[in-house]
């Protein structure tokens, strides 16, 4: 959960077909990326180290089936917290390992977290001696994940849904 500042940076077609080809695989070295987009090695490079100096590019991830990675159970935990307590929390949730992604919302609750624990016990641990007995933490609503739709990629859905 990094917080977001400053502007949006300025991109052309290259760019913007360059984080494309990262985004779809990361590991591409630059000689296939330059390849890929009718440019020089130089020129790949160089976009490359302006769009990590931008903060456009912010990192590389491997991507990883929960699953067959030991997490069965997959859930979204809503939570309200105290008001004025948002960086307090943000800190102490950044430090559970579980917490996959989290974001600050509006509406009912204040924070959605998407969590992955081994198994149902693991989860109930999570919710009840973790993120409810947090200082500033007045409540949580927690929803099962029964099934997700496959990571995207470019903004495409990466392969077929499983539904």
């Amino acid at each position: 959960m990094t917080p977001r500042t400053g502007h949006s940076a300025p991109l052309d077609e290259t760019d913007r077909r360059l984080v494309q080809e990262l985004r779809a695989d990361g590991r591409l070295s630059m000689r296939a990326l330059a390849e890929r987009l009718h440019i020089s090695r130089a020129s790949a490079y160089s976009r490359v180290e302006r769009l990590h100096r931008d903060g456009v590019i912010t990192g590389y991830t491997a991507v990883v089936d929960p699953e067959r990675y030991g997490f069965g159970i997959s859930a979204y935990v809503y939570l309200k917290i105290s008001q004025h307590s948002w960086k307090a929390v943000r800190q102490r949730v950044l430090e559970i390992p579980e917490v996959w992604h989290g974001a600050l919302v509006s509406g009912d609750y204040d924070l959605v977290l998407l969590v992955r624990t081994a198994d149902a016990h693991s989860l109930r641990d999570l919710v009840l001696s973790k993120l409810q007995t947090m200082p500033d933490v007045t409540s949580s609503h927690t929803v099962l994940i029964l099934d997700e739709l496959p990571a995207e990629q470019d903004g495409r859905p990466a392969h077929q849904p499983k539904f």
